[in-house]
């Protein structure tokens, strides 16, 4: 805010204002009586009721001070005395509880408003309103209905009947021709639409005209029809898992828990994300990506959980804005819905409301055999050089990779929920280029990523082609974050934008090491032995049956091991071994390029740890000036004081 600018003057002036409103119940309450000074009050007793974007209006007709002092019962309706129209905001309703046939005061500064071509005057600024309660028979009466909850009919007033607008009538029959759809339920059974009293109400077709008609309180009498844009998970806050510990399970995503959301687009634009309730199984995540992004929904029993913003939201924006702007024409407030009156030369939305489900509620009605929107915008698919080509940041990307190797984050301080993955990718448009772009490149998978376990598995058996849905691409890095899926199936909308996506023939390459390669890359070594560090190598028997590293002394035989695991002797226990060895590379010749090799994954240098295994009778000079092939390595460290590559030998999946 501009430090005495208009905004802080106004929001100075309306803090005042709910002091004094805070302050005036206060006293009434604890007086208990009705303030003595009776000057300027307006006495009215309601006749009728009702809501309408937001307000509560109340029919009234206005009392003399003569008739105030009686009963609600025994105050006799002239019908000389003028009929008013009060309106009541939220808070002073639900501090007011009225009902027909109360009698309220209302203290100054209340207002008039005379409307043109209307007869009935409007009175506003009712903040300081008072419910009278004269006789025992009242206050009975009183205690007697405030148990019982007053429902208040809410007038639905769309935008085109505010504005009069000339096609009115063209777009109630569109509406009527809409609701005859039937829309199959998918998370509830029993939301049937012909059942269910909800699907007699009008269909909207605005998500912000439903945000201002029924509030934030909850859509319980309308229904809103929008278009499914995307599907995905969410990791879910602290409080709802708290929340859904005794429903049925959360998707779980590397022991975290998640929850379906949708983001649906309106026939305006308007965007919003839809919180839903749990999945019962991982894979769900896949089948509703496939069976309901592009189809049309109904929304009813929602509720505003936030409205959030560009600054306070930058990823839920980051996907907005790769759907932006439509692909078709959308509807413009307040104007014609002639074709040439709809536009796509609209600023991207600057807002959006998150909704989230009410218990008990109809949540979500997708029509599946309804065919696909054309609002819709599928995933355009590129090539992973066209993504390294991008000059903007935090552009939302998808695209087909062949996955070669995964790295967890090795920081012991950190959960194992809240580490960060590498994935190292690969496809035809990178091994098909020359050194200038890598053959390679990371993709960071973030902890609020979800995972399903299909992936999970499948990509810690062997290489798989993986769908990136929505990545972020943006300071020279690819990272799934939120609202990132991750497919192996290929889906049949996604555009493929004349991209290269055919698969991969023959082996895959590696960029060699050189003066290029960075920290947290892969590449491909090739050098001759120059040194060995005796001091950190070390080996270790494992079980040639489960690979168990800790294997016990046989109680019978000391001379074998014993398998814990597999109780049983180990006869033929695999040897593992780590050490570190010096290469010396003709592409960095100035360096020192350390190798860690461990395990069994040594391949190239098999000879040289054949050797090793048996320090006693070898010399490690006997190995020393051995020529080593290509080496696949994880690539630790890039330092230049001093000049040192450190490099692990790693194993493509």
């Amino acid at each position: 805010l501009c430090r005495g600018g208009l905004a802080e003057r106004l929001c100075r002036l309306q803090n005042r204002e709910r002091s004094a409103i805070s302050f005036w119940r206060h006293q009434c309450i604890s007086d208990a009586k009705i303030p003595s000074d009776k000057s300027g009050v307006l006495i009215v007793k309601i006749l009728e009721m009702f809501e309408e974007c937001t307000i509560q209006v109340a029919i009234c007709q206005q009392l003399e001070q003569s008739s105030a002092m009686l009963s609600s019962e025994d105050a006799v309706i002239n019908a000389g005395e003028p009929i008013l129209k009060v309106l009541f905001a939220r808070e002073t309703a639900a501090h007011l509880k009225s009902r027909p046939q109360d009698v309220i005061h209302i203290y100054p500064p209340w207002q008039k408003l005379l409307l043109k071509n209307a007869d009935v005057p409007v009175i506003m600024n009712t903040y300081f309103s008072q419910k009278v309660l004269l006789s025992e028979h009242s206050e009975t009466r009183e205690k007697t209905y405030g148990l019982t909850k007053i429902l208040i009919r809410k007038n639905i007033i769309s935008l085109a009947q505010m504005f009069r607008l000339d096609d009115l009538d063209d777009e109630l029959h569109q509406k009527s021709s809409d609701n005859q759809v039937a829309c199959a339920p998918q998370i509830h059974n029993n939301c049937d639409s012909k059942q269910h009293p909800l699907a007699q109400s009008a269909v909207n077709d605005s998500l912000l005209e439903m945000v201002e008609s029924q509030g934030a309180v909850g859509w319980r009498e309308a229904r809103v029809r929008v278009v499914i844009q995307r599907v995905y998970c969410l990791p879910a806050r602290e409080g709802y898992r708290s929340r859904v510990q005794g429903n049925k399970p959360l998707l779980s995503n590397r022991g975290m828990f998640c929850r379906l959301c949708l983001l649906v687009q309106d026939a305006y634009g308007m965007f919003s994300e839809v919180q839903l309730q749990s999945l019962s199984s991982a894979e769900d995540i896949e089948q509703y990506c496939r069976r309901w992004e592009g189809k049309f929904c109904c929304l009813a029993g929602m509720k505003i959980l936030q409205r959030t913003t560009r600054g306070r939201a930058l990823g839920l924006f980051s996907l907005i804005d790769s759907l932006w702007p439509p692909v078709v024409p959308v509807k413009v407030p307040g104007q014609s819905q002639d074709s040439e009156m709809m536009t796509t030369n609209l600023p991207p939305p600057s807002f959006c409301y998150i909704l989230t489900v009410q218990s008990g509620e109809i949540h979500v009605e997708v029509d599946e055999e309804e065919q696909i929107s054309n609002l819709y915008q599928p995933p355009a698919v590129h090539g992973l050089k066209e993504i390294l080509q991008i000059d903007g940041c935090n552009e939302r990307c998808s695209f087909w990779a062949r996955v070669l190797y995964l790295r967890l984050q090795t920081k012991h301080s950190v959960p194992i929920n809240q580490k960060e993955i590498g994935l190292f990718v690969t496809d035809s448009t990178l091994q098909n280029v020359v050194h200038i772009i890598p053959k390679v490149v990371a993709v960071s998978v973030a902890a609020s990523c979800v995972l399903s376990t299909e992936i999970t598995e499948a990509l810690s058996v062997a290489s798989r082609l993986v769908f990136f849905k929505d990545a972020l691409w943006g300071n020279g890095r690819i990272i799934c974050v939120e609202r990132t899926v991750l497919l192996l199936q290929k889906p049949l909308l996604y555009s493929a934008a004349g991209a290269d996506l055919s698969e991969l023939t023959g082996p895959v390459r590696l960029d060699e090491l050189d003066s290029t390669t960075q920290a947290n890359s892969v590449c491909a070594v090739r050098g001759t032995v120059v040194g060995v560090n005796e001091s950190t190598a070390f080996s270790w028997p494992t079980c040639n049956r489960c690979g168990n590293g800790k294997l016990e002394l046989c109680p019978q035989d000391r001379g074998l091991l014993y398998c814990s695991q597999c109780s049983e002797v180990v006869i033929s226990p695999v040897l593992k071994m780590q050490l570190e060895v010096f290469l010396s590379c003709p592409s960095r010749s100035q360096s020192t390029v350390k190798v860690k090799v461990w395990h069994e994954m040594s391949f190239g240098l098999f000879v040289l740890i054949n050797m090793l295994l048996s320090l006693q009778s070898y010399e490690v000079q006997s190995v020393l000036g051995k020529e080593v092939g290509l080496l696949n390595c994880y690539v630790h460290s890039v330092t230049s004081h001093p000049n040192c590559v450190a490099l692990e030998e790693i194993v493509l999946l």
